[in-house]
């Protein structure tokens, strides 16, 4: 490694300090398990970084022997030791090749295995951590931290082992050869290693800077390039202002840029000067002691090599306590994520559900959402502190019987319990008391799968994948042939739209499906229900957003999706839901009344009165 590039790695190493936190051993120990699948490959990993270092301090020994060899006219030795020379840099190079293919499948591996244990960790996360948690915060755990985790072993690692091993060598060979160059050498070693660490501050400082600048100017154009802001932005906003505003953000990434460029240069050019110094040093006195005899002329090169391949290590190791301490930070904070505890577990012994058709029965049922520091981090959600507020109770002893096959209606006013029902149905969310059993099985008794199978909600968003329709519909059912998906297109009344598509099943549906129109999106998600083929069906305010016209046709077939199957239906439209086999009336998170459309008109309460509100016809003046 040249002093420059020594020195831009101990810019770069120190820059990337830990903030001074302490790390458990606890951590330790859990990343050890991380390791131990990849310990083979580890072993071969540091045995190969030993012998490439060997190598590294061997050349410029062989290098003094033919300088020596040339001065005292030994040709066939100059000749020996050339080829030898060769021998070591093709050997070197290989090795180094090698070293980088370990310690990339090493941290690739390493990535992959973190990677894969936080997304499935984070699939089984309740309803509750999505709709606190800040997605770009939880994205960066996924790559920023992990990527900063696994450098530890596909980069600090091997600096660790490598420059060790090379310093150890490389003092012992030059104490040998001559104690005093060295100890004039290893005295100029503050000048290297103290700039080193008093400029990994400022640029870890610079480093904090810049990365709160980038993710300022990020998250203003993620929220102005989704569909939905660009179109607020195109309502209401001003586009002067916004690019006004854009590019003062972009302004301070640039200053910051700059002012981080200078230090850099600055730093990499003292080092430089500092290396060429004891380079200097080691030609001026070597010349000295070789002119009078007492130092062969091949042993001052030798030591000129040398000293090119000491500082390297020395400032490595000096600034490796702040690489360890970064990536075991980065560890850390993955492992942050891992230790929530999912709400939602499957119980051991687990059963499947019933086959036949189901009944759902909600038996005294009490609910309260989990407060944050149950389901969320503070910096996940970009807050100082979680919200502190004390669980709110929103359901009170409801008791729900909804037959197999039948139709059963929640109506009430908004933050009544409605969708909470939805949601512990399907078990989105767990009973804090009672139970809610489906085909006479507690829900948290039935295996996910099982869940999965025969359970299944339409919400009012009808949310699609920014992929395929033949994607988004094959989520329900992965196995499922041309002839089903045309079939279930058929029902939902989107096969003529879908056959008149260029592309057919595989057209891209944008972000969230917004090349669609809303009633388009709702009965593409009939469809996909429909190719699921659940026992039990859940819609929550499946029609809430679409005008008369797409509510009709998604209404129809709905009309279609439901025959035979037992459903859960959540309207404010009484309109919807007056065919009903029963309707059933939640007021702040009781149920208040139930009964059929004719008998709750007639009884004159609740169901009554919001009726009348909303079939009401307007004065006249």
């Amino acid at each position: 490694m040249s002093m420059e590039m020594s020195a831009w790695h101990a810019m770069w190493a120190s820059s990337r300090g830990s903030g001074g936190r302490r790390v458990s051993m606890r951590t330790v120990r859990r990343i050890l398990a991380f390791v131990r699948p990849h310990r083979a490959r580890m072993a071969a990993f540091v045995v190969t970084s030993v012998v490439a270092a060997t190598l590294g301090v061997a050349t410029p020994l062989m290098a003094g022997a033919v300088v020596n060899a040339i001065t005292a006219g030994a040709t066939g030795q100059v000749v020996r030791w050339s080829l030898l020379i060769a021998a070591a840099a093709v050997a070197e190079a290989l090795l180094g090749l090698l070293v980088r293919w370990l310690s990339s499948r090493l941290g690739e591996g390493l990535i992959l295995d973190l990677r894969r244990a936080v997304f499935a960790h984070v699939l089984t996360m309740p309803i509750a951590f999505f709709t606190r948690t800040r997605t770009g915060a939880l994205v960066s755990r996924l790559n920023n931290d992990v990527i900063g985790a696994q450098r530890a072993f596909s980069s600090t690692l091997s600096g660790l082992v490598t420059n060790v091993v090379a310093l150890a060598l490389t003092v012992g060979v030059m104490v040998s050869l001559s104690w005093p160059i060295t100890l004039c050498a290893l005295a100029l070693l503050p000048l290297f290693v103290l700039p080193a660490k008093r400029m990994g501050r400022r640029m870890a400082a610079l480093q904090r800077e810049a990365a709160d600048h980038n993710a300022a100017m990020g998250n203003r154009m993620t929220e102005r390039f989704s569909a939905p802001g660009a179109q607020l932005v195109k309502l209401f906003g001003d586009p002067d202002v916004e690019t006004a505003e854009f590019t003062d953000r972009a302004d301070k990434v640039r200053a910051i840029g700059v002012r981080t460029a200078m230090a850099q240069s600055v730093f990499v050019t003292a080092l430089t000067l500092v290396s060429a110094l004891a380079l200097a040093m080691v030609y001026g006195i070597g010349g000295v002691l070789a002119g009078s005899g007492r130092l062969d002329a091949g042993t001052v090169v030798t030591l000129a090599l040398l000293i090119t391949r000491l500082y390297g290590p020395m400032t490595g190791l000096a600034s490796a306590r702040v690489e360890v301490m970064s990536a075991l930070v980065s560890f850390e904070r993955v492992f942050e994520v891992l230790d929530l505890t999912p709400l939602i577990r499957e119980r051991p012994g687990a059963v499947d559900l019933p086959d036949g058709p189901l009944d759902v029965r909600l038996e005294g049922v009490e609910f309260s959402y989990p407060d944050a520091e149950k389901v969320s981090l503070a910096s996940l959600e970009d807050v100082a502190v979680l919200d502190d507020r004390p669980e709110e109770q929103v359901l009170h002893g409801v008791d729900l019987s909804v037959p197999a096959g039948t139709m059963t209606a929640l109506v009430g006013s908004s933050g009544a319990g409605k969708s909470t029902v939805a949601q512990l149905v399907t078990r989105l969310q767990e009973v804090d008391a009672g139970a809610v059993r489906i085909g006479g099985v507690d829900v948290r008794d039935v295996r996910q799968s099982s869940m999965r199978q025969a359970v299944s909600l339409v919400s009012q968003d009808g949310h699609l994948f920014h992929d395929t329709i033949r994607a988004n519909l094959l989520l329900a059912r992965p196995e499922a042939t041309d002839e089903e998906l045309w079939q279930a297109l058929r029902q939902a009344r989107m096969e003529s739209l879908v056959r008149s598509l260029p592309a057919g099943l595989d057209t891209v549906v944008g972000e969230r499906g917004y090349r669609l129109s809303g009633g388009e999106r709702q009965r593409l998600t009939i469809a996909r229900l429909l190719l699921a083929r659940p026992r039990v069906v859940v819609l929550d305010e499946a029609t809430a957003h679409l005008d008369s016209t797409s509510e009709a046709a998604v209404q129809a077939a709905l009309a279609d999706a439901l025959v035979g199957r037992t459903s859960i239906v959540i309207a404010h439209r009484l309109s919807t839901v007056r065919s009903a086999d029963q309707i059933c009336v939640l007021e702040a998170g009781r149920v208040v009344e139930r009964g059929t459309h004719r008998e709750l008109l007639a009884a004159g309460g609740r169901y009554a009165e919001l009726y009348r509100t909303q079939f009401a016809e307007p004065r006249t003046a």
